[in-house]
């Protein structure tokens, strides 16, 4: 799977202002939404927010990976933040999270979800590779580092 076929220029940023769980969450979900790639903000929302009481989706190493099913999209898509100082998101290891790659899929299609989150993982699971996305100050600075 391709990353850059799904993390563009319009759904990646630098420097969420976001300061909790939920507000990051919304601030994630405002991207993709202006992105014009929801079609139900409030559904949408829901979905994640559920998800995310389940169980936290931040990782270790500073990486979220906010994530739900919902039929506000007609495909999988993601946006992908950064916030270098980190916030409290009960993360794996109680480190702070810096990085979040949130992403959306129909709620009838499993297999691009667990693809996206798998190549996610993998590229972001290098710890240079964080250092770099973290480094970058502009959104395509992030892009030509998922061009892989």
């Amino acid at each position: 799977m391709n990353l850059k076929r799904i993390l563009t220029e319009d759904t990646i940023r630098v420097g969420l202002k976001g300061q909790t769980k939920q507000e990051i969450i919304e601030e994630l979900l405002d991207i993709l939404v202006g992105a014009g790639h929801v079609r139900d903000r409030r559904d949408a929302a829901k979905a994640l927010l559920d998800r995310e009481a389940k169980m936290s989706t931040a990782l270790q190493n500073g990486l979220a990976l906010p994530h739900a099913k919902t039929d506000s999209v007609d495909r999988l898509v993601a946006a992908l933040a950064t916030k270098p100082e980190g916030v409290d998101f009960s993360s794996i290891d109680g480190l702070p999270t810096t990085i979040f790659v949130m992403t959306l899929s129909p709620l009838n299609r499993a297999g691009p979800h667990i693809q996206f989150l798998a190549e996610v993982g993998r590229l972001v699971g290098d710890e240079a590779t964080r250092a770099k996305i973290l480094a970058a100050t502009t959104p395509d600075e992030i892009g030509r580092l998922l061009d892989v």
